[in-house]
């Protein structure tokens, strides 16, 4: 069982992620990738300038070649990946957790990030110590300042620019002072649009709002909308995998619906294979296969959306957090590509972004969370897994902590990979219900870990 890697990469405070661990955690990654070339890219925490020249020196003493991307969009390491044909990637970055975060996210050379299970080789080599190369034989580093661009290009490649520059869209774009300040403005305004920036500054203190885009953290953007009568909103995480929409009526967008639309819009082009997390809504199922496609599960964590994909070829991935893959691209999660094919939709078919939203299924959610503290996550699950199958009528699936499909609903409790917490989903088609199964489910959860 690894001890450091979770769902994807290892996070943590900087009293783990230390300039020694990371150097020594890099070194170990080269030698598992066995050298060669390896894409590094951060985004804008504070800690982001230490832990890549650590992580730089780490990669070097194990004989690898280090194109250093420098603050960009992990979205753009993905594709330079798979573009320049690399060995593997290392980005640092914490994505939407609290500025006092940061991450170190390892990519394989196929551009599927390395799971928890993956990871524990690299941690085999990092306990071992023993991974330098010889003097004669180490790496060496130069930077790389086309990748941004290269990553636009690519997108305006699949989109449908004519649609938007007719139809010239007012959106508001928030950047909530991560790396999409130097990429998502430009792209939208060589796209034809009209564009309004919150938070385009990139600031590893995050000063303009949180950096996960929940509907509380962008109040400004949502109330920005309305007042400019925009046709849309977009708000974006610390590194931009993850996005979020508002409409034209202010409404948040959550990314279970968005993410319904953009395999409407991939079914079009072929009926295929869609992947998402057993966290993730029906609304995604049920919009897969009224397309003729089908969707296929996985546990939640972004490598095992990637893995299934690959396995499957599977025409588009994504997740309930407002991340989608599109394979075309890279198999990573990418929000600024997700954006620009939900903006061409809106203008190519004259409807608004609300229009398109209220065409899904309607289901609605309740979400909670338990705080476990340092208390055994797997004998705690252990015990849901048991108390939860004493439901009747109910099928469990226990892929991923354990979800419950009822008649009605489904719920939903699994561990946090980054935090100790059990999470707790319900999904019914009314908001009384889904609000009822989680009260009582989430209670279960509490008095399992009460006693444990």
């Amino acid at each position: 069982m690894a001890k450091y890697f979770g769902t994807y990469g290892i996070r943590g405070k900087l009293d783990l992620l230390t300039p020694e661990f990371v150097l020594r955690m890099c070194a170990a990654f080269g030698r598992h990738v066995q050298g060669g070339k390896v894409i590094l890219g951060r985004d804008v925490r504070t800690s982001g300038k230490m832990l890549r020249a650590a992580a730089i020196a780490g990669l070097i003493s194990s004989g690898c070649e280090v194109i250093d991307l420098g603050v960009v969009p992990s979205p753009t390491v993905e594709f330079e990946i798979k573009k320049m044909g690399a060995k593997g990637g290392v980005i640092i970055t914490a994505s939407h957790n609290p500025p006092e975060w940061n991450a170190l996210k390892f990519v394989g050379a196929e551009g599927v990030g390395i799971s928890r299970e993956k990871g524990e080789w690299v941690e085999e080599l990092y306990g071992a110590g023993n991974v330098q190369a010889a003097w004669n034989r180490l790496g060496e580093a130069r930077k790389y300042d086309l990748a941004i661009r290269e990553h636009m290009d690519e997108i305006k490649k699949h989109i449908n620019s004519a649609a938007i520059a007719k139809r010239r869209p007012l959106l508001v774009l928030d950047c909530g002072n991560g790396t999409v300040g130097n990429f998502a403005p430009y792209l939208f305004r060589e796209l034809g649009c009209r564009v309004v920036t919150l938070n385009a500054q990139p600031d590893g203190f995050f000063p303009g709002r949180h950096s996960e885009p929940t509907k509380d953290n962008v109040a400004d953007l949502i109330a920005c909308v309305k007042a400019l009568h925009a046709d849309m909103g977009i708000a974006w995480d610390g590194d931009g995998d993850r996005v979020i929409f508002i409409d034209e009526n202010g409404g948040y967008v959550w990314g279970d619906k968005s993410f319904a639309l953009c395999i409407k819009l991939r079914m079009r082009q072929g009926k295929g294979v869609a992947v998402t997390t057993v966290a993730t809504s029906d609304v995604a199922k049920e919009a897969a296969e009224k397309s003729g496609g089908k969707m296929e599960y996985v546990k939640v964590g972004a490598p095992y959306i990637a893995e299934k994909m690959l396995e499957l070829n599977a025409a588009i991935g994504g997740e309930e957090v407002g991340g989608v893959v599109w394979p075309e691209i890279s198999w990573g999660k990418d929000g600024l590509m997700t954006a620009a094919k939900i903006v061409e939709e809106v203008c190519a078919s004259g409807k608004p972004l609300s229009a398109h939203i209220a065409s899904l299924p309607a289901y609605f959610n309740a979400k909670g969370k338990v705080d476990c503290g340092s208390k055994d996550k797997a004998r705690i699950l252990a015990k849901i897994r048991e108390e939860f199958a004493r439901e009747k009528k109910a099928k469990a699936i226990t892929l991923d902590g354990v979800r419950l499909n009822l008649s009605d609903g489904w719920v939903i409790a699994r561990p946090s990979g980054t935090e100790n917490y059990f999470r707790v989903f319900a999904e019914a088609k009314m908001q009384k219900r889904a609000d009822e199964l989680l009260a009582k489910f989430k209670k279960k959860v509490e008095e399992i870990v009460r006693k444990v």
